[in-house]
């Protein structure tokens, strides 16, 4: 804290700026290393095309890299418990009944072999396989914003059995081999533990076909509207207790099953397409019920989109429309930190770095989400109110 943050001098998003660092100081001790993961922040924020430490350190008017690439690497700072300050600081921007969470992951490419986690693998960011890192995001979506909210390394099956990558790496020997979808039920499951208030959980193919993600969510009474694939199999009430993909149920139904809505707003206006949705052959009780959403396309009529939905009886079709239209928050999130935060322009190779790495980069894009809703709200005409209480504890 300087006297500057109180004495009027600063703007209101310096002010802000210098309260996220304030906050995000609390999981440090040396000063030092405070100051260090200011400078990052700052650097992050900046318009310096590559976020590497020369770079952000020549930003900060130091003559070496070795202050900030502490911040990735030697110093002692919990990663963990940053990234728990950072949630509560977005939530408390963010939060609204209606948000949404959204889990996806994200490629991060790489030329060498040295790299925690990195192996030839799908890569949504490249469309292929190839030589990369990948990290599952959970993001935190309302009517003010969009940030990320957590995030987990993806640690290949041949990594986690290798100790003596693992050891030159640093991946603590409680980390095991885990599945996306394992890392994603995980993350969600802490994000709801954390009290933020969600209407539902979005996810794509990759996550929606985990049945076990869906039982969790169900358990927990918590709606989603996650994407399957064509081929999941699927009881309607019409079919008994017999399934059927998804595809072919879609086939089956008449043309008055269709209704057109928009799945929210995109660069030349509302997203329009066909939706329909049948229901599902569940175990389900008063006040839930399931089933299967489809969206079709207006000009290739064969290019359809399925999602398994669990909400209440009373959702319309148009709600659940506009919800699975929200998936492309997480994008949003991944486009900005790429292309303004650096998120892919980590140079630590250890386990701690690459999350110190995008930790960061959350807190510096929950900074520019924060910023935004207070803007949304004063065009609105709509105060900030104050966090969930189950929030403000988490932290």
């Amino acid at each position: 804290m300087s006297v500057a943050s109180w004495s009027g001098s600063l703007l209101a998003w310096e002010r802000e700026l210098a309260s996220l660092k304030d906050r995000v100081g609390l999981c440090v001790r040396r000063r030092e290393l405070r100051t260090s993961i200011g400078h990052y922040l700052d650097g992050l924020l900046s318009g310096v095309e590559r976020k590497t430490g020369w770079l952000l350190a020549e930003r900060a008017g130091d003559a070496r890299p070795h202050r900030l690439q502490a911040v990735l690497g030697r110093g002692r700072w919990d990663a963990d418990a940053a990234r728990d300050l950072v949630r509560t600081y977005a939530a408390e921007a963010l939060a609204d009944p209606d948000a949404v969470l959204v889990v996806d992951e994200t490629g991060f490419l790489k030329k060498g072999a040295h790299s925690v986690g990195v192996a030839r693998q799908y890569s949504g960011t490249a469309g292929r396989i190839d030589n990369c890192q990948v990290g599952v995001f959970v993001a935190y979506a309302s009517r003010y914003g969009q940030a990320l909210i957590d995030r987990r390394l993806f640690l290949p099956e041949a990594w986690a059995a290798d100790q003596a990558r693992r050891a030159k790496a640093g991946v603590p020997d409680t980390v095991e081999f885990a599945t996306k979808p394992t890392i994603a039920r995980t993350l969600i499951a802490a994000a709801l533990d954390a009290g933020l208030p969600c209407a539902f959980v979005l996810a794509d193919a990759l996550y929606g076909s985990d049945k076990r993600l869906r039982m969790m969510l169900e358990t927990r009474a918590q709606p989603y509207v996650l994407a399957v694939r064509s081929n999941e199999r699927l009881m309607t009430i019409a079919d008994g207790f017999s399934t059927r993909d998804a595809s072919d149920i879609a086939d089956a139904l008449p043309a008055s099953a269709w209704h057109r809505y928009a799945a929210g707003e995109g660069s030349k206006g509302p997203r329009l397409y066909d939706w329909a949705r049948v229901r599902l052959l569940r175990l389900q009780t008063p006040p839930w019920d399931h089933w299967l959403l489809i969206r079709r396309s207006l000009r290739e009529p064969s290019e359809r989109a399925y999602y398994v939905v669990f909400a209440p009886m009373e959702t319309t079709l148009a709600e659940l429309a506009g919800v699975a239209g929200l998936r492309w928050t997480i994008e949003t999130c991944f486009g900005t930190a790429k292309g303004e935060l650096g998120l892919d322009h980590c140079e630590a190779r250890s386990w701690d770095g690459w999350h110190r790495h995008m930790t960061l980069c959350m807190a510096a894009l929950a900074f520019l989400a924060r910023l935004r809703a207070e803007l949304v709200r004063l065009a609105t005409g709509k105060p900030n109110e104050t966090s969930p209480d189950a929030v403000v504890e988490a932290a």
